[in-house]
């Protein structure tokens, strides 16, 4: 085993220790990083020979000209933040590597890695919207979240929406249903009156299971990649900021703490597992909290409406 190839470790890493263990998404872009960043340099390179100062050199040449398409701003300049997720995979692999016994050392250890810097939020003004990116803004759903809705998700009349499942992109235009991100995921939300309106509505003339179906394949869910993708071009025509999909949920969050909600309602509308340590000793929220956090979002709209 020792004698395999790197790229030949990590292909059996990915299919041995991380398949069936993290979600789709997580997964393809695990291999994306492997395959776009690792291999092209190290994975002809003998596992157990791979040094330190091959894993430092590594990020050297990615942070001058590792980019797999050239960005106009950017240029082949690869980011800090993707070399910084880069190592934490790279080191899982080699970690697993040595526990099996295959490396003496774990070569990724010690090794100088920029740290992730995050893009700002931005956040979005009051604009037209569309069913789709109304109820997204207003609720900040995840993407393959808000794709995966059913109508049995939907109770109209108390205007209640259950978070139960996720959309997960995959290659070949074949999408899969998956659980949530996390088990928090799995979630109540009470809608703005105004969000819980335009679903009544859109439920009187469905023909399909999905809240947003796919425009050709109305037996499909709308995919992922195709919100993403409708979505700039909406923002391009509008001439609005050119932001990302996952910036409506930040926008979202925004609104909310704008008008007073606690982060730790904010935590639960989302979904997020995360935001703190101490956030899971909290008490959940309750029902009439959903409520006033519906109403802190519509209060930003010019028809805002109490649930």
């Amino acid at each position: 085993d020792s004698r395999m190839t790197l790229g030949e470790w990590l292909d059996r890493w990915l299919a041995e220790y991380k398949d069936g263990t993290i979600r789709p998404g997580t997964l393809e872009g695990y291999r994306n990083y492997i395959e776009n960043y690792i291999k092209p340099r190290l994975g002809g390179k003998q596992v157990s020979l791979v040094t330190s100062q091959d894993v430092q050199k590594l990020y050297r040449k990615l942070k001058e000209n590792g980019r797999v398409r050239e960005h106009p701003r950017f240029g082949s300049t690869l980011s800090d933040t993707t070399i910084n997720r880069l190592h934490a995979i790279f080191h899982q692999a080699m970690e697993d590597a040595l526990h099996a016994h295959i490396i003496a050392k774990n070569p990724t250890v010690g090794a100088t890695v920029p740290k992730a810097s995050h893009a700002p939020k931005r956040v979005l003004t009051d604009k037209e919207w569309g069913d789709f990116f109304y109820v997204e803004l207003t609720t900040g759903l995840r993407r393959g979240e808000i794709c995966g809705l059913m109508w049995q998700d939907f109770d109209a009349r108390n205007g209640v929406l259950q978070v139960r499942r996720t959309l997960h992109s995959r290659k070949l235009g074949v999408d899969m249903l998956g659980k949530t991100k996390t088990r928090s995921g799995e979630r109540t939300i009470v809608l703005p009156r105004s969000t819980a309106e335009i679903l009544r509505r859109r439920k009187e003339n469905a023909i399909t299971q999905w809240i947003f179906p796919d425009p050709v394949r109305p037996e499909l869910p709308l995919s992922p990649n195709c919100a993403y993708t409708h979505m700039k071009a909406i923002l391009h025509k509008a001439g609005l900021p050119d932001i990302r999909f996952h910036d409506l949920r930040h926008s979202c969050a925004s609104l909310l703490y704008a008008n007073g909600v606690s982060l730790k309602e904010i935590q639960e509308w989302l979904g997020h597992s995360d935001i703190s340590t101490t956030s899971n000793i909290y008490t959940h929220l309750d029902f009439s909290s959903k409520v006033s956090s519906a109403n802190a979002i519509v209060n930003i709209f010019p028809e805002n409406a109490k649930v």
